[in-house]
């Protein structure tokens, strides 16, 4: 019986260590992938709490957040700021077979396009989505016209998950009766095209104005901002970002901070960010506490004080009118898929 016990306990030990190197494996890949400019993607989170969970958490967090940086209204690259961009997109025929695919899928899959075409879609998936793929496929193939939107996760070849929201479309083509399915995975950024058209606007009467020092203004109410208004417009945001837990002051005591006055203060950020100074703090406080939830261990009351909220209570109102659910019912939610 001993023996018994000891091999069981040689065997578990074994395992144990095959899965940390396979976990340290997926750690290395992720990093080479974010070295190489791609932050699609998140290392699955496991229920034991060790030092590669600490560090496959911190990769997820700070994924998120330069991807964020990268699309999030485009802050970053603001001379070529990306708007709304599908980046993968594919055509599925009646057996489940991929008959088109996207450059940008392929990239982000780290697949050649032939490795892609004439594959079945499934494949690309990771196991636990499979099973609600195909219900839904078969759903999609029955119905003349369907769509719907889902998460999806994807693997690469080093088994790297990429969680993405599909909307996902049956449709029929001219010389064809039997119905095809569409999915267009799209990452967009909230008025930029607007916020992007009135920046050049305001540049070029800046520059009119410029040349044209005696002539009046067509519109009084519009100003001008100066490429040193903007510097430091963007100086404020960048403080927001960095101290979400602190206390807002007066968009007056704001202003001063950063040298300029209210007006423009509050006229610049609604120029360049496409939302108002107090909107945009709440936007990243919501944003950011959405990530803890998900991807750290940090406690729902920590999370609150961390982004600014007076009390856990205040906190759970305000996110659940926001989206819908409380902060408890999303960490529930994310606990969950980890087992």
């Amino acid at each position: 019986m001993s023996i018994v016990i000891a091999q069981m306990a040689t065997f578990k030990a074994l395992k144990v260590s095959i899965r940390k190197k396979e976990r340290v494996k997926d750690i290395k890949a992720m990093l080479l992938e974010m070295a190489s400019g791609n932050f699609f993607y998140r290392l699955e989170r496991f229920a034991k709490n060790d030092n590669l969970e600490a560090i496959s958490i911190s990769l997820n967090m700070l994924a998120e957040e330069i991807q964020a940086s990268y699309y999030h209204q485009g802050f970053s690259n603001t001379n070529n700021p990306i708007l709304d961009l599908v980046q993968m997109s594919f055509i599925i025929d009646k057996n489940g077979t991929i008959e088109m695919v996207n450059q940008q899928a392929c990239n982000i899959l780290s697949i050649l396009t032939s490795d892609v075409i004439g594959t079945p879609f499934i494949s690309f998936l990771e196991q636990s989505t499979q099973k609600t793929w195909k219900a839904l496929e078969n759903n999609l193939l029955q119905k003349k016209l369907f769509e719907t939107s889902l998460e999806l996760k994807f693997k690469t070849k080093s088994d790297l998950v990429i969680p993405k929201i599909a909307h996902v479309s049956s449709f029929h083509t001219l010389d064809a009766k039997i119905p095809k399915i569409l999915i267009t995975i799209i990452h967009h950024s909230n008025h930029q095209k607007k916020t992007d058209k009135e920046l050049k606007t305001s540049v070029s009467q800046y520059i009119e104005q410029e040349n044209n020092l005696n002539k009046k203004p067509e519109n009084k109410s519009k100003i001008r901002l100066s490429f040193e208004d903007i510097r430091k417009i963007r100086k404020g945001r960048d403080i927001l970002l960095s101290s979400l837990k602190s206390d807002f002051p007066s968009l007056r005591e704001f202003a001063l901070l950063l040298g300029t006055n209210e007006f423009k203060l509050k006229y610049g950020f609604k120029e360049l960010y496409g939302t108002t100074v107090h909107r945009f703090l709440m936007n990243e406080r919501f944003r950011n506490a959405q990530m803890m939830i998900q991807f750290s261990d940090e406690s729902l009351k920590s999370i609150a004080h961390i982004n600014g909220f007076k009390s856990i209570s205040h906190f759970s109102r305000s996110f659940k009118k926001r989206y819908g659910y409380a902060p408890s019912v999303l960490r529930k939610k994310s606990r969950n898929k980890d087992k």
